[in-house]
């Protein structure tokens, strides 16, 4: 007995129990495709599927190490908004529901801003968290887009949004619709200096997000197939009762449709911002030098027909006052007669 309870027991229970020192996320799985990737291979790709190609969600962390020269950047500390300010509650109270989405993510609020280089071009970026209530704009993250917008011009830098949201966040009502048209005076902010924005629209960008800051870039970029739009497909066809086209509001329909400027993969999103950056920090504008004034145009000679036309009008206008005056003269002869 102590033979099988020594030796072979122990040996089964090896076998059969789970090993506590492997870790359970070497592998991830591909929401499009279900594809296993080893998790190294993964981050190697910058999370996009080598079997589909499908980009996958990323924290707004990895998000700047992926746009910024070398991923270095400076992260800019934001204001602290009030939480819960109407005291909301559902099916739990809205301050319990913060407390457990900061400590999964490790972050205030859905938005997280740094300021670098990109392309050797100055550039602040706002990225939202999707993972932290859904990327939900609220007073914070209203407060982060203007923070940024005044980062950006106090620092000469362009502007890049890059918005995962579902839209405004519920639990702060009407406060959270104000945000939008706040984003917006943030971005006439930046404008005003003369400065770049750029928005990066990536996998989701909808509701209120999509209907105020995210849509007015001086130029649009979109992520390969993002999602981008108002309300939802599902409601949209409930809606208008008709069956929405393959790929509707996807990021290459919007290309297609004139929407969006351009459709980057993760791969080349740094390498494509910096070239735009070069092209848009060096105008008159942000440079600050005033553009040359265009010199006066040169009056052309009159050419042989100009010349021409106009000694027949003048010809034709001498005919008519000799007319003229062969008439007063007739009318004066009658009138002495008489």
């Amino acid at each position: 007995m102590n033979w099988i309870t020594n030796y072979v027991r122990p040996k089964i229970r090896a076998l059969v129990a789970p090993r506590e020192d492997i870790p359970d996320n070497l592998w991830d799985k591909c929401t499009s495709c279900g594809h296993m990737i080893f998790h190294r291979e993964l981050e190697e790709l910058l999370r996009v599927c080598p079997n589909c190609g499908h980009h996958m969600r990323i924290g707004p962390e990895r998000r700047m190490e992926v746009l910024f020269d070398d991923g270095a950047y400076e992260k800019i500390e934001l204001p602290q908004a009030l939480a819960d300010p109407l005291k909301f509650r559902d099916r739990e109270r809205y301050s319990e529901r913060l407390k457990k989405a900061r400590t999964k993510t490790g972050q205030q609020d859905a938005i997280r801003v740094g300021h670098g280089h990109i392309g050797s071009q100055p550039a602040v970026v706002a990225a939202f968290d999707f993972s932290f209530m859904g990327g939900s704009m609220g007073l914070a993250v209203g407060e982060g887009l203007v923070t940024a917008a005044r980062e950006a011009a106090r620092r000469r830098a362009a502007l890049i949004a890059v918005p995962a949201s579902g839209g405004a966040r519920m639990q702060e009502g009407i406060l959270s619709l104000m945000q939008m048209p706040r984003s917006v005076i943030a971005v006439q902010m930046v404008r005003d200096e003369g400065l770049p924005y750029i928005v990066l629209l990536t996998d989701p960008t909808t509701g209120g997000v999509s209907a105020s800051f995210a849509m007015l870039g001086d130029v649009q970029i979109a992520e390969p197939g993002a999602v981008i739009g108002f309300a939802g497909a599902r409601v949209i066809e409930e809606t208008i009762r008709e069956t929405l086209p393959p790929g509707f509001q996807r990021a290459e329909y919007l290309l297609e449709h004139g929407m969006i400027d351009m459709v980057v993969p993760r791969s080349e999103l740094r390498e494509t911002m910096g070239r735009l950056l070069g092209h848009l920090m060096n105008s008159p504008a942000v440079r600050g030098t005033a553009a040359q004034p265009v010199a006066a145009a040169t009056p052309a000679e009159p050419s042989k027909v100009d010349i021409a036309a106009e000694e027949s009008d003048q010809s034709e206008a001498a005919t008519a006052g000799n007319k003229e005056a062969g008439k007063k003269d007739k009318e004066a002869e009658r009138a002495s007669d008489g």
